[in-house]
């Protein structure tokens, strides 16, 4: 689907896979790297034979955050009065968050080994979220003087503010069974074999779905955290009616009477 330097993004028919793919710093992200995630949400987003985005990182680890060497060297903010130029490349990557966040089509993140950080809050914006055994999960930046910044709400609303302020404050990192145990992944596997098997089921069941349903529940399911109950219900009896008008529903209840799978799940 594209070129980059630090990603690869493919697709199989329907499926399209996203690797973070900078092995050699467990795919930890420059601000290039953040580009190209921004850009890489938007080809998916824009791709209409796309129905889901499955999201893994190279070589056994997810995301290591930000790469350290890369953030280490900071130039002097400006004395010129103009705004610090660093602040939009850093706010940058909450618009990448947000762009994955807001997909329509479904988005699976298979995680293994370091998800800290900036890996932590993409994993939060998956809707599903499969764990290997080796996954951890943390926010230990300000072990090192700085703060997890833009993955916040999106961490907060995933496993509640208590959580979320404990691992803040203790920078302390939690392993795949206590982030199955607290919500971050649905999906606990204890080793490689298990994990290929769930992602297969997790696959065929998102694509026996009917795309546009899949779109529509999404929004409203995020909407729930940011809109008033009553918004978020007239919002719904419109999407219901509209989409039970489509030809799509009335085929999909006409294969469901007669035991039959609907044209989307066909293959």
């Amino acid at each position: 689907m594209a070129d980059y330097a630090n990603l690869t993004l493919t697709r199989d028919g329907a499926i399209a896979r996203l690797v973070l793919n900078r092995p050699d710093r467990r795919n930890a992200l420059t601000h290039a790297m953040m580009l190209e995630l921004e850009d890489a949400f938007g080809r998916v987003r824009a791709d209409k034979k796309c129905r889901l985005l499955i999201l893994r990182g190279a070589d056994g680890h997810f995301c290591a955050g930000g790469d350290l060497d890369a953030m280490a060297d900071m130039p002097p903010k400006p004395t010129n009065g103009e705004g610090d130029p660093l602040v939009p490349a850093y706010r940058q990557f909450g618009d990448a968050l947000l762009a994955l966040n807001d997909l329509p089509q479904a988005t699976v993140a298979v995680v293994e080994g370091s998800a800290v950080g900036a890996g932590f809050g993409m994993a939060c914006c998956s809707d599903v979220v499969i764990l290997h055994d080796s996954a951890r999960f943390g926010m230990p930046e300000p072990k090192v003087g700085f703060i997890p910044s833009q993955i916040l709400p999106f961490v907060v609303r995933r496993i509640g503010e208590g959580l979320a302020r404990d691992l803040a404050v203790t920078g302390r990192i939690i392993d795949a069974k206590e982030a199955h145990r607290v919500g971050i992944g649905a999906h606990y596997c204890a080793n490689t074999a298990d994990l290929n098997r769930l992602m297969k089921a997790v696959t065929d069941d998102i694509l026996r779905q009917e795309p546009n349903a899949i779109a529509a529940a999404k929004r409203l399911v995020l909407s729930c955290a940011t809109e008033d109950d009553r918004a978020v219900l007239d919002d719904a009896a419109d999407s219901i009616v509209e989409l039970l008008r489509r030809p799509e529903a009335r085929e999909g209840i006409k294969a469901f009477k007669a035991k039959t799978a609907p044209p989307w799940a066909k293959g």
